[in-house]
């Protein structure tokens, strides 16, 4: 593959998006956004500690999400597109070979795909300045987020060249992407909710029948001659519910790209109650909590006070401690299907060809 000619593909590629109008009101209209999201966000996250650390997750999450819905459209027609144009010919005929078309495309539409975190790069650097930030969280998220652009950029590519229409690839790089988000949400809301098993729930109640009028147990220094919790008598009653088995379909959110943005990046937690900050480490905490798997028995003890249930509880720290990381699972499998794909696009692409779609533009 011959750097040279590489790199006079992707300047054609990126020059013919530079005088597209489009492009530039799509950049602006995400710039507006950001701009009204600082300025709510100085307004409400500064009121606490750590709001800059929210708004911090907040950007690179609304960041992904932005190019996962422009993505598409702009890598999904880079082939077929230009064949359609007949652009493509005339490249096929120089000494380029097909996989430098190819990947050129897909290096092109990666740096578009990279256009929207520049523009939100200033907004980053006023969240990092308005107070401390993990300097490994910075790389770490900047870093998974320029991964995730160049997996939907190579699948949208790689579409294009196996397709032959580019309203169907732009079509099915679309239903990529929501079945790699919004599909695996319902997937594993669906199968956790179809995967039941029987859970015995005790439950321990203070006996208010033999509770004298106007005394609270919980607090009997309030008045005298009122009978502490311990030495009221506690009804216990059990029930047996069937439960959602979240702990068998867990893994298919290992391939949602926000689940492999959050789950990468280090956790945060909150100094005094050892809660997480930002949206990475609450995502995390949720994907980590549904790999646990449900007791069989399980009791409310209502007989203790709120801070004796609170040292019964582990600590959201220790729940992630103890569960695996599935980030680059879910790295392998993008890995997997952009390879592919792009590979079946490199030998749809490649000439001369034996065989064409019907009604497929040559020249």
């Amino acid at each position: 593959m011959n750097l040279l000619r590489l790199r006079t593909i992707v300047g054609i590629e990126l020059r013919q998006r530079v005088r597209s109008v489009a492009w530039y009101v799509l950049l602006g209209v995400f710039a507006v956004i950001l701009i009204g999201l600082l300025a709510l966000s100085f307004a409400s996250f500064a009121l606490w500690e750590g709001g800059n650390e929210l708004f911090f997750s907040l950007v690179i999450m609304l960041v992904l999400l932005l190019v996962l819905l422009v993505s598409p459209t702009l890598s999904g027609s880079a082939v077929n597109g230009d064949r359609d144009a007949a652009t493509l010919a005339p490249v096929q005929v120089t000494l380029a070979t097909t996989a430098e078309i190819v990947v050129g495309k897909f290096l092109a539409a990666w740096i578009s795909g990279l256009a929207f975190l520049v523009v939100a790069l200033p907004f980053l650097l006023v969240a990092v300045l308005a107070g401390s930030l993990n300097p490994l969280v910075i790389f770490s998220s900047l870093l998974i987020l320029v991964v995730e652009v160049a997996v939907v950029a190579a699948i949208g590519v790689g579409l294009s060249a196996v397709l032959a229409r580019p309203l169907f690839s732009v079509a099915s790089t679309y239903l990529i992407v929501a079945a790699l988000t919004v599909g695996t949400l319902l997937v594993f809301g669906l199968g956790g909710a179809a995967l039941r098993s029987p859970q015995e729930a005790v439950t321990r109640e203070v006996d208010y029948a033999a509770i004298p009028p106007g005394c609270d147990p919980y607090a009997p220094e309030q008045s005298d001659g009122c009978p502490s919790l311990g030495e009221v008598g506690c009804v216990e009653t059990s029930t047996v519910n069937e439960i959602p088995r979240f702990d068998r379909v867990w893994g298919v959110l290992a391939a949602n790209p926000f689940v492999i943005l959050a789950d990468a990046t280090p956790p945060t937690y909150d100094e005094e109650y050892g809660w997480p900050r930002d949206l990475f480490s609450q995502i995390a905490y949720g994907v980590r909590l549904a790999q646990i798997p449900p007791e069989p028995r399980i009791e409310y003890n209502g007989c203790v006070t709120y801070s004796q249930q609170q040292q019964q509880d582990p600590a959201p720290a220790e729940r992630i401690a103890g569960t695996a990381p599935s980030w680059f699972v879910g790295l392998i499998v993008q890995f997997a299907l952009a390879g592919g794909l792009m590979a079946w696009g490199i030998a749809r692409t490649r000439t001369p060809a034996r065989r064409l779609p019907p009604g497929t533009r040559i020249a």
